[in-house]
């Protein structure tokens, strides 16, 4: 997918207004990758389809009638996909980020892009972030394991986890099994062939 190709994409699904919301975000993301290396200074010139499309993927996931609902997303970083995914729809969202520098920077582009109603930015490990959240993401953060064990108290049973995890790891799931009760569907990354996203539901520990 070219760049073009995935603002297009992103115009198509959500509209030119809220590709122009997404362009000031990236604009803030590569002015201030230099100080603190948000993303790797690589993915720069594919920043639209290899991080703001990668994440955008994760809202069609999400359910239906869940665009009003709280949403949850752990380790942030420079806002993919927890910022781009405020900008695209109306619920609230909690950005869970430890890394102080990198929280600094998501509350300044909360407060530039608006969204000051919308985005509770959490500069803490997820195990000190308090939520109810009906949706939870984590884009390559951590072990299953440890990232449900970390987060099970921000989530309920009617909980959705999208968990984009590059190559799908039957191993991986299995373990997580012999500790939590779950549905799960897999699906593969419009962005990367080679990746997945592991959608777990009805989440309870054993």
């Amino acid at each position: 997918m070219t760049e073009d190709d995935a603002k297009a994409w992103v115009t198509d699904r959500f509209g030119p207004e809220a590709t122009d919301r997404l362009a000031a975000f990236v604009d803030m993301v590569v002015a201030e990758t230099p100080h603190q290396n948000l993303i790797a200074p690589s993915t720069i010139p594919t920043i639209w389809d290899r991080h703001v499309v990668d994440s955008l993927q994760l809202v069609a996931l999400a359910g239906a009638n869940t665009g009003a609902k709280r949403w949850l997303d752990i380790g942030t970083g420079g806002g993919f996909p927890g910022m781009v995914v405020a900008l695209v729809r109306e619920g609230p969202i909690d950005l869970v980020e430890p890394r102080r520098r990198r929280a600094d920077f998501l509350q300044l582009c909360v407060a530039r892009l608006g969204l000051g109603e919308q985005v509770r930015v959490h500069a803490s490990k997820v195990e000190n972030a308090t939520a109810d959240a009906a949706i939870i993401s984590a884009r390559a953060v951590a072990s299953l394991q440890n990232l449900l064990r970390g987060a099970a108290h921000c989530a309920t049973k009617e909980t959705r986890w999208l968990l984009p995890r590059g190559r799908f790891d039957e191993e991986e799931l299995a373990a997580l099994n012999q500790h939590w009760r779950f549905m799960f569907h897999v699906e593969q990354s419009v962005t990367n062939p080679e990746s997945s996203i592991v959608v777990l539901d009805t989440v309870s520990a054993r």
